[in-house]
């Protein structure tokens, strides 16, 4: 059930409920059932190929599930709206357009919404160690230097719902050590985060839940 915490907007609750999905003849994920609440960081651990990118993308509305539901805040993604409402996701590589800088990338994907200025952007790219003054365009970023832009860009509207499919790829230990830091302070202002992460570290330090997947199958670790 949502619920109000004192001084915080409304937890986003994700259900998933007995959700199968067949790709080619392949079952890719097997009656999956769980529930991820919101003020939480929940990880999901499992090898290449056990399903979780696939869980992920149904749970964002890419992918519809052969047979079950997914609710977020009790409304089922495929049928009341087609993705989560106020959610941000990190999926793959995050793409920019190479030949702009790394705040013009922002402030073009932030122009969309119109729910952030310029103060905004530059906030959340200091945040994540970025100087957001910097005119290197994205070609010449560094791979580190990418994915902390991808996490700029997905926390900068202030989503309430974080969806993040090794959100850690390419940082250093320094990176990964002040983007742990950023995840937790998101955690704290209640904001759900699902992410799956290699890392047995990195699942230890932030995570409330960890849930594994094996061949489709998800299971608590």
């Amino acid at each position: 059930m949502s619920k109000y915490k004192e001084g915080m907007k409304m937890d986003t609750t994700v259900e998933v409920k007995q959700v199968s999905l067949t790709l080619q003849k392949t079952k890719i994920l097997k009656n999956v059932d769980v529930t991820f609440q919101g003020g939480q960081i929940h990880g999901i651990v499992g090898r290449n190929g056990s399903g979780k990118t696939m869980l992920m993308k149904c749970i964002c509305g890419f992918v519809k599930p052969s047979e079950g539901h997914i609710f977020v805040n009790e409304r089922e993604v495929g049928k009341d709206m087609d993705f989560p409402e106020n959610m941000e996701i990190i999926i793959e590589t995050p793409g920019f357009i190479p030949y702009y800088s790394g705040y013009k990338n922002l402030k073009l994907l932030a122009d969309l919404n119109k729910k952030i200025g310029a103060e905004k952007i530059k906030e959340c790219m200091e945040l994540v160690g970025l100087d957001p003054a910097l005119k290197r365009s994205v070609k010449k970023y560094s791979l580190g230097m990418r994915q902390r832009l991808g996490i700029a860009q997905a926390i900068m509207e202030d989503p309430e719902l974080l969806i993040l499919d090794e959100p850690f790829n390419g940082l250093d230990e320094e990176g990964v050590n002040e983007m742990r830091e950023v995840f937790l302070k998101l955690k704290k202002k209640g904001k759900n985060i699902i992410l799956a992460s290699h890392n047995k570290e990195d699942i230890e330090i932030l995570c409330d839940t960890v849930h594994q997947m094996r061949k489709g199958e998800m299971t608590e670790a």
